[in-house]
């Protein structure tokens, strides 16, 4: 009995695309969701494709997280770890998959997101029955030519005969899993697709009909035309859904050794009085997530009456706002603390201030601010009475996110 799976391709970096505040080109957003979401959506509606492994790259796990409240759930998605190369990457993959009972696998570009459940299911009935690989490809209709120096024209180069190549690109599984594995034995060779692999090992390879919309994103140009097309289709997406919140929050100073601040601990001569560890930064900017999917202060959820938040660490209070983001489908995208004092000075301690909300709400340190003004001697702040700060997060939501 035939069982086909699928590996989906999406641990490059995409450095043709430039970069982006939303990571690599497979999770940015085209049509209000990320590409790796469209591309995978079809092979989940697919009944002929049984597995799916997602190939990603080790960094992005956060993201791919994020990415899959975009996709219908589904029990035959499992994720894979990439390597440094596609074809690498694409052995890992095929790895994964072995000892599943899988007779066939269709491999994947994770940014070819117009593919169609009709495309994968006419392609399944195509590799059951025919050679033990299969190339979806379109004639080439641009005329051809050829430069040795990327300025001057040398010649013309006939297009008869000349196809260019799609993906998915289906085999027989265990002889391109063994296709690939001899492949990777001989690190000399360059490789540019699967079929290349196949045809080095082989195995014919036919030819199917392929999709003219079934095309690879490359560049930023790329990625701007498929969110236009994809959002003309659907205008009510057209606006992605981007929350501001705000916190504030103040404590008093009384005399110590020291205060924490932003999660980390300064020394000073006196410290921040509180229930928890009266972490002002973090208290507010607790509050400023919690208020971008409407989920009430941190009061609410850690009443300063219940004696078991006596003295507790306030990262806690930060990482449970950020889990309530996380599972109403917010990404966070920016984390901005402005501390009003007039003592202890903030600048030596920034940069730590700044890794330490990278790691507590798991994002990048560059999407992490800390900034910090005196109150020129004015009012309780410029008496050294108390340390003020003022937060703001700014978080991404699917369309969907109650």
């Amino acid at each position: 009995m035939n069982a086909i799976a699928a590996v989906i391709v999406a641990a490059g970096r995409g450095e043709r695309a430039g970069w982006s505040v939303e990571g690599p080109k497979q999770y940015r957003l085209i049509g209000a969701r990320p590409v790796l979401a469209w591309t995978l959506e079809p092979f989940i509606a697919s009944t002929e494709i049984k597995t799916i492994v997602v190939v990603i790259h080790a960094d992005d796990r956060d993201l791919y997280e994020w990415m899959t409240q975009f996709i219908p759930a589904s029990g035959k998605v499992v994720v894979a770890t990439g390597a440094e190369t596609r074809q690498a990457s694409v052995l890992c993959g095929l790895n994964a998959l072995e000892g599943l009972g899988m007779t066939h696998v269709m491999i994947h570009d994770g940014v070819r997101p117009f593919v169609t459940t009709e495309f994968i299911d006419a392609l399944s009935n195509e590799l059951v029955t025919g050679a033990p690989a299969l190339l979806p490809a379109l004639p080439v209709t641009d005329t051809l030519k050829r430069s040795s120096d990327g300025k001057n024209v040398e010649c013309t180069v006939s297009r008869t005969g000349i196809y260019g190549a799609q993906t998915p690109q289906c085999f027989e599984y265990h002889r391109i899993l063994d296709a690939h594995r001899r492949a990777a034995e001989n690190p000399q060779l360059e490789f540019t697709d699967d079929c290349s692999i196949a045809e080095w090992a082989g195995l014919p390879v036919d030819l199917a009909q392929g999709v003219l919309d079934n095309i690879k994103l490359t560049t930023a140009q790329d990625i701007a035309m498929a969110d236009a097309k994809l959002l003309a289709k659907k205008p009510e997406t057209a606006l992605p859904d981007v929350r501001t919140g705000n916190g504030y929050d103040v404590h008093a100073l009384t005399p110590g050794n020291g205060v924490m601040l932003c999660g980390i601990f300064i020394d000073h001569d006196q410290t921040l009085s509180g229930h928890s560890d009266a972490d002002v930064a973090l208290h507010a900017l607790t509050d400023a997530l919690l208020a971008t999917c409407g989920a009430g202060d941190i009061g609410d959820h850690f009443p300063p009456s219940d004696p078991k938040w006596k003295g507790a660490a306030s990262r806690i209070f930060l990482e449970h706002a950020a889990d309530i983001v996380r599972a109403k489908g917010g990404l966070i995208r920016n984390a901005d603390v402005s501390l009003i004092c007039e003592a202890p000075r903030i600048g030596p301690h920034r940069m730590a201030m700044r890794e330490k909300l990278a790691e507590i709400l798991k994002i990048e340190v560059e999407r992490c601010s800390v900034k910090a003004t005196t109150n020129e001697k004015l009012g309780f702040i410029g008496r050294a009475e108390g340390i003020a700060a003022i937060a703001t997060a700014t978080v991404v939501y699917s369309h969907d996110a109650s």
